[in-house]
């Protein structure tokens, strides 16, 4: 009776978020000052000597993309309604600023619409290279550029999707894999590991230590990385390997069919919408969907071949 009343409840959350979901206004313009910008180009200056030899390739081939569209540089910070619609003409995700930290549940709710909620604060100039929690240095060069790559937003939002309607003990699961593949995630690549969590790209000291020997690395296991306990103030001990973006997709919707509901969600790129599916009119539909993108698909392999 206690996981039908979770779900109950989290059933008429689903509604209401998807009622008050972000609208899309301008977002603000921010007039920085010049210490503001000497500490984004310290940042800026560093990191990218790294990100050659550390960050994922798929990284790697975005961020230059974001120097060319979005203004990189270390000679100012970047706008994010430019940001925002670069991102939106990848792959549909958008920035919505936040002041604060929100919850679990409502952070990754946010995912599920491929909104990204984001900080426009900048760490103290005086101490450039740390910052005790999430600031632009860490949205803008940590996240922002992987958010442009389909099976990276993909992923995304496949835990984001899956929160929706979930009790709180898969929050704090889901939470967690957010945690150890988006923040802090590691990927191999040509036999060698390379960086693509935020937490690490974003951090010039972690972004070294994580690909040195001293760590202990696990395979990205939903089941065994929802459960992992982790700092949050100091390096991480511990962090999970992907084979692939595509590989950790997979996994987390093998792993999302295990959370309690008593309806499915399906998000509608044309509306930029999520459906909650608990009917079987609506599971027709979906049916009838799924059967004319394959008949697409057939008609052009055809052709292809």
């Amino acid at each position: 009776n206690n996981v039908k009343s979770i779900i109950s409840n989290s059933y008429k959350n689903v509604i209401g978020f998807i009622c008050v979901i972000y609208s899309g206004d301008p977002l603000p313009h921010i007039e920085y000052t010049e210490q503001e910008i000497k500490t984004w180009g310290t940042v800026f200056r560093e990191l990218t000597k790294l990100y050659p030899t550390h960050a994922c390739k798929e990284y790697n081939h975005l961020f230059p993309l974001l120097v060319e569209n979005c203004g990189y540089n270390e000679n100012s910070i970047p706008q994010f309604e430019d940001i925002s619609n670069f991102l939106k003409d990848s792959t549909g995700f958008t920035l919505r600023p936040v002041g604060g930290l929100l919850s679990s549940r409502d952070f990754l709710a946010g995912l599920a619409f491929r909104v990204f909620h984001s900080t426009q604060y900048i760490r103290h100039h005086s101490r450039p290279l740390y910052t005790p929690e999430p600031d632009i240095c860490h949205e803008l060069l940590g996240h922002v550029p992987l958010f442009a790559n389909p099976a990276f937003a993909q992923f995304s939002q496949e835990i984001g999707l899956a929160s929706l309607g979930a009790p709180d003990d898969y929050i704090k699961k889901l939470a967690t894999c957010y945690w150890f593949t988006v923040e802090f995630g590691l990927c191999r690549q040509d036999s060698e590991l390379k960086a693509y969590g935020a937490g690490l790209l974003s951090s010039i000291g972690e972004l070294q230590y994580s690909l040195s020997d001293q760590p202990e690395l696990k395979p990205f296991d939903p089941e065994v990385t929802g459960k992992q306990e982790y700092p949050i103030t100091e390096y991480q001990p511990t962090y999970f390997v992907a084979e692939s973006f595509d590989d950790v997709k997979e996994k987390l919707i093998k792993f999302a069919n295990t959370i309690p509901k008593k309806f499915g969600i399906r998000y509608n790129p044309y509306t930029q919408s999520v459906q909650v599916l608990d009917s079987k009119l609506q599971l027709q539909e979906l049916a009838n969907n799924i059967s004319n993108e394959l008949q697409i698909l057939r008609y052009t392999l055809n052709k292809v071949e």
